[in-house]
């Protein structure tokens, strides 16, 4: 059907559909296995890995488009849950999808528009209590639905791609505030921390984008802080560095994000030019309870300082939880003990209160 696409056909099942259903999971099962085996080329070990969506025939005649469509969105189930899986169709899976579409749809619409687009900030503070900096985070105001969460959109968005256009537009509305706050003395000295997806930085003219935006806006390179993920690191890795070393020449400071989450590669975390290491909050949530999380916790914060690099912790939402990562050397702090992610206007009102 495609360039990594196939669809079998099973013939001559048993008329019971339960048995039907039990001998099509069966195949599946051994096609699934047989591609997961490891191959060689050129001396070289790889593995594959098959997802499938399986539909029975059976029922009122229905045609060979509907059976196909059937089936792609038992596919899709396979791989939401996770990839090398087997899923059956079924008639809720298709609302989910559709609901899906629709929403995928909604987004396109909102980011050619980019009226319904709003950027929040939430602070960084410091052991004393000052206010550093903030995160830019971005928000879906949607026409009809309301406030749509950053978990359901932000995931569809790099699915789809939009994710480029989207996030030109959140580093464009975070240059053009940071510029406005350096033209203020109370908020002249404030960092600015923009997500960046991986899709972004793999862009050829990613570096050019970034400084010309700074450029235009006449932004202190110094102030603006770009938050990357372990997962940017699984492509092409001379790539990114290059990128990285090229900004970082220019004065742009780099955050590593959701750091012990994912890759976590410490061949390659030497390499990067990195300015911040970023506690995620899965390990702050349970520091206090769970040993395991405290050890995490202290070992991120000592792996910073034998590499000459500063740490924040976000998630921090008690005065125990931040007393805890200032006595293990943590101190810099993002969370709901000193504000929720808000509007400019409402950033700029908590300010003297962080001063």
């Amino acid at each position: 059907m495609g360039g990594d696409e196939f669809v079998v056909l099973l013939e001559d099942l048993d008329e019971d559909e339960q048995v039907a259903a039990a001998q099509a999971e069966t195949v599946g099962e051994k096609i699934r296995e047989i591609i997961g085996q490891s191959y060689l080329i050129n001396g070289h070990e790889h593995h594959s890995a098959a997802s499938i969506g399986i539909t029975l025939f059976c029922g009122p005649v229905r045609t060979m488009e509907e059976m196909l469509k059937q089936a792609d969105v038992a596919l899709y189930q396979a791989k939401a849950d996770g990839r090398n899986a087997v899923r059956f169709f079924d008639p809720a899976m298709q609302t989910a999808v559709s609901a899906r579409v629709a929403l995928e749809s909604d987004l396109r619409r909102a980011v050619s528009e980019q009226e319904q687009f709003l950027l929040y900030y939430q602070p960084q503070v410091d052991s004393t209590g000052r206010m550093i900096g903030a995160e830019a985070l971005v928000r879906w105001r949607h026409s009809e639905r309301g406030m749509v969460s950053p978990a359901e959109f932000i995931p569809l968005a790099e699915e789809s791609g939009l994710i480029l256009p989207l996030g030109h537009w959140v580093l464009t509305t975070a240059c053009q505030q940071l510029a406005a706050w350096a033209a203020q003395p109370e908020t002249a000295h404030l960092t600015v921390a923009v997500n960046v997806s991986a899709k972004q930085f793999h862009l050829p003219t990613f570096v050019e984008e970034v400084l010309a935006l700074v450029d235009y806006f006449g932004v202190n390179p110094a102030k603006l802080k770009l938050e990357i993920t372990e997962s940017l690191l699984l492509d092409n890795v001379d790539d990114i560095i290059a990128k990285m070393t090229a900004l970082k020449a220019c004065g742009i400071n780099f955050s590593m994000d959701d750091f012990g989450t994912g890759y976590s590669s410490l061949s390659y975390l030497k390499r990067l030019p990195l300015y911040q290491l970023k506690i995620d909050q899965s390990f702050v949530r349970d520091v206090l309870t769970d040993p395991n999380d405290a050890a995490i916790a202290k070992i991120i914060v000592s792996l910073a300082q034998s590499m000459n690099l500063a740490v924040i912790a976000e998630g921090v939402e008690t005065e125990a939880q931040r007393e805890f990562l200032e006595l293990n050397g943590c101190h810099a702090f993002q969370g709901y003990l000193f504000s929720k992610p808000v509007p400019a206007k409402e950033f700029e009102q908590l300010i003297a209160k962080y001063a």
